[in-house]
């Protein structure tokens, strides 16, 4: 590519060595989640949300378990203002929910921002004005002494507020654009804030540290995050919260790694909807934790609602391999990964293990409300005979041995691969019904009889060609009679008669289901079955379908 030479790495390293985050292994508990899909995420939609539309949002916000949602910038618009006081005055938050407002460090917004606030129960206020080298040269064309005073006379105007206004309040502070700020400079402006608050065990406050625009690896923003945790002033009464942005494809990286590093505190949003590629992915980092068996604190039982809810208020799609939420993220086309999900299932339900391990599922799909049926295994011309054989055992009760499978296998894939299109489990059960179940063509079963005095003596009435003939045999039981009886009379050659039969407990109880298996002169495997609600006539009609795939394949290598 042309023209990467105009591009450095514009962040800061710490002025330390800071890794001690390194030495852990994993996160032990969930940090406090701020929803900011109000702000961040509907500033960023298309269409932004009307009223009606944000406050059945805010309550899917409340209905999943957050305990603090942003719920707006109300000194931007009338809308939002309207927003935040429709809120207060019709008693809409839970008294377990904070919210939370966003304002510049601006005397006329800080002031119309606490006019919006009259008389909430609990609010964070948060301040923020943006630090970076290219934010201080370009835009505001500021020394660091002056953006450090647009960011203590907020700090001082927001005590001054707290005091005329009716309602209870905390205090949170954001150095906007953290990412590009020298890191000793973030560490200045945020003591300098601090120290006006001072923070005590009863009033603590929130120092929000955001990957504005994310710039560096993930290991980079951690060492930060843990360099400001350990030199922050009042640490023992400030929550250090991280606001990580994904413009490199990182957020959910950043954000696990800054909690190693000392972050407390998590602003995101649902599927990480937000300016450019979005903030960080709440439902990612929470179902990550609880894939590591830490409670998230969060509900996402019943996603697939949640999708629902979110796609329709903000127009946004939820894409096929999204993490967890994607229609597609628990769902094997490959041949081995159907296999080994299959046999981890059926080793699951006989061991009944206390750990979830099943190979290539993450979690368990019905944990967060997906169905194995039509969720797990689909069949595509990529698929394998475990997956294939999966789809009948969980949708029709068809438990087929596995060298039948193996036959259906080449079948479905053979019209998956001329029609360039995924196999439904409708269409794979016409399939095995059609070309494997009760065949009747070229030979026809009629019915059967044995012998008075010889169980092992049969004879067999049978339809060819219209013709009805009657055929005999004798064999070592009953099925091997009637085997005998029709190689003798057709000249067929076939040996190991493979037998299975189970009871169809789907659809009907009362059948039962056989599958039987030969092996043919040249060596080539058949496969058949019969489903009948008699035991023995299900097996002499599997035994008709088999000798029925071998008839027809001798007559095409006849033709």
């Amino acid at each position: 590519m042309k023209n990467y030479q105009k591009y450095s790495r514009g962040y800061f390293m710490p002025p330390e060595t800071s890794l001690k985050w390194t030495q852990k292994e994993y996160i032990t508990e969930a940090p406090t989640w701020c929803s900011v899909d109000l702000r961040d995420g509907n500033q960023a939609l298309v269409v932004p949300m009307n009223l009606e539309e944000k406050l059945e949002y805010f309550q899917l916000l409340v209905d999943v378990g957050f305990k603090e949602i942003e719920v707006g910038f109300p000194a931007a618009s009338e809308t939002e203002f309207t927003f935040l006081r429709t809120l207060i005055e019709e008693h809409l938050i839970p008294d377990d929910v904070t919210i939370q407002v966003l304002t510049q460090s601006r005397e006329h917004i800080i002031r119309k921002t606490f006019e919006s606030l009259r008389g909430a129960k609990k609010a964070v206020v948060h301040l923020y004005n943006s630090t970076s080298v290219a934010q201080r040269e370009q835009v505001f064309k500021k020394s660091k002494a002056e953006i450090i005073d647009i960011a203590v006379s907020g700090a001082k105007l927001l005590q001054e507020c707290t005091a005329q206004t009716e309602g209870n309040f905390l205090f949170q502070y954001s150095p906007e654009s953290f990412t590009g700020t020298e890191v000793e400079f973030s560490l200045e402006i945020c003591n300098r804030v601090l120290d006006v608050w001072q923070p005590t065990a009863d009033n603590k406050v929130i120092i929000n540290l955001p990957a504005t625009v994310s710039l560096s690896m993930p290991h980079i923003y951690a060492s930060q995050i843990e360099y400001m945790s350990e030199h922050l002033n009042h640490r023992a009464h400030v929550v250090l919260s991280i606001h990580p942005h994904n413009d490199r494809g990182t957020g959910v990286a950043d954000a696990e790694l800054a909690m190693l590093a000392g972050g407390q505190r998590i602003e995101g949003t649902l599927f990480g909807n937000g300016e450019r590629t979005g903030n960080v992915d709440i439902v990612t980092l929470a179902l990550n934790l609880f894939s590591h068996g830490v409670d998230p604190q969060l509900n996402f039982e019943n996603i697939p609602e949640i999708i629902s809810v979110y796609e329709r208020l903000t127009k946004m799609p939820v894409t096929q391999r999204h993490p967890y939420g994607g229609e597609l993220v628990f769902t094997a086309f490959s041949g081995s990964h159907q296999d080994a999900i299959a046999k981890g299932m059926k080793w699951r339900e006989d061991e009944n293990p206390q750990y979830w391990t099943v190979p290539y599922l993450l979690i368990d799909p019905k944990d967060i409300g997906r169905e194995y049926e039509g969720d797990i295994i689909r069949i595509n011309s990529q698929s394998g005979k475990g997956g294939i054989g999966y789809v009948l055992e969980q949708n029709y009760g068809l438990d087929l041995p596995p060298k039948m499978r193996e036959c259906l296998g080449y079948s479905v894939k053979h019209v998956s691969d001329r029609t360039h299109r995924e196999i439904m489990p409708n269409e794979i059960y016409d399939i095995f019904m059609t070309e494997y179940v009760n065949v009747k063509t070229p030979i026809e079963f009629i019915k059967y009889r044995f012998t008075e005095h010889d169980d092992f003596q049969t004879v067999v009435t049978v339809r060819i060609d219209g013709e009805v003939k009657e055929f005999t045999g004798i064999g070592q039981g009953r099925l091997d009679a009637i085997s005998n009886a029709l190689q003798t009379n057709l000249g067929l050659d076939y040996t190991d008669l493979v037998y299975k039969e189970h009871a169809l407990e789907r659809g009907s109880a009362s059948q039962a289901v056989s599958y039987i298996g030969i092996v043919a002169s040249d060596g080539t495997g058949y496969w058949g079955c019969g489903i009948d609600v008699d035991i023995m006539t299900s097996s002499v009609k599997a035994l008709f379908s088999v000798v029925n795939q071998l008839c027809k394949s001798m007559s095409l290598s006849r033709s």
